[in-house]
């Protein structure tokens, strides 16, 4: 008999969309995992690992609140042997290569072929690192001869409040979801206009559409 890819493995989903957490759910289970909770965004990522343990934790980059990102952050301070592979729509190369800086065992394009996400998770339960083949040439690339995106400049804190701020969050929701003063998150925000060349909120959501990083 076939070994199943994921045969006794316990997954955990983070994803905002329900329709996606169904489809990557018959997926799973198709290749012998259990899916032991289903979160729709980064704080209920952060309660149900605490809960449940899971072998992986596959999270979304883009969800509400404190977001992939800032989740995995919190997650790995707490949990520092956590198995996370994030997932992303996006085909930019800063993320992927901030959410590997941060500690993820591995990251994947939501592109990704079936057979490809269930070899990715097999990988990142065993403990092995993980990159999506059509990723990791470019961002050896980008470590090697630097980027040109200018978000590169931005420091991980400036770059996750950046995110919030570029999808129309107010200084006051990024300081609640990120855990932080208005008062330190203005600080952040000075720091990111200055590096950016930005005067508003509105070139920052422009900066974000033209990296890759939010959708226009």
């Amino acid at each position: 008999m076939t070994q199943l890819p994921l045969n006794g493995k316990r997954i955990l989903i983070a994803d905002d969309h329900a329709v996606v957490r169904m489809g990557f759910r018959l997926l799973l289970e198709g290749g012998g995992a259990t899916v032991v909770a289903e979160a729709d965004s980064g704080e209920s990522a952060l309660a149900l690992y605490a809960e449940h343990r899971p072998d992986v934790l596959m999270m979304d980059v883009s969800m509400p609140g404190l977001g992939g990102l800032g989740a995995l952050e919190r997650l790995l301070a707490h949990h520092p042997d956590a198995r996370v592979l994030m997932l992303s729509a996006h085909e930019d190369l800063q993320i992927p290569g901030r959410a590997l800086k941060a500690g993820a065992t591995g990251y994947l394009s939501k592109r990704a072929d079936p057979v490809e996400l269930l070899r990715a998770l097999a990988q990142v339960a065993r403990g092995q690192r993980y990159i999506d083949p059509s990723l990791a040439p470019l961002l050896a690339l980008a470590q090697l001869g630097g980027a040109s995106d200018p978000c590169c400049t931005l420091t991980d804190k400036e770059f996750g409040v950046f995110l919030q701020l570029a999808r129309g969050r107010s200084v006051n929701e990024v300081a609640a979801t990120q855990h932080l003063s208005p008062s330190t998150v203005g600080t952040h925000l000075y720091h990111i206009k200055q590096k950016l060349n930005a005067d508003n909120a509105a070139q920052l959501a422009l900066i974000a559409v033209r990296a890759g990083l939010i959708e226009a």
